[in-house]
């Protein structure tokens, strides 16, 4: 699966691969390969992202357009 808004969110803040990868603490490879749907995310990825972003689960998964968390 292609996740486009992880690529788009990190751009959006100017952040680098690497940087990314670090917070997730995984390798820049590794975040490169979730950018590209090489490797499935895992659900902990996922919040950690959403988390770091401030963005839903669902709009990351390109299941909404709208990135608000609804709490």
């Amino acid at each position: 699966m292609v996740y486009p808004n992880i690529r788009a969110l990190r751009e959006d803040r100017d952040m680098r691969q690497r940087e990314v990868a670090a917070v997730l603490k995984v390798s820049q490879n590794t975040y490169s390969q979730y950018e590209n749907g090489v490797i499935e995310l895992t659900a902990d990825t996922l919040v950690k992202l959403a988390d770091l972003y401030g963005v839903s689960v669902d709009y990351l998964l390109g299941r909404t357009k709208k990135p608000e968390v609804n709490r």
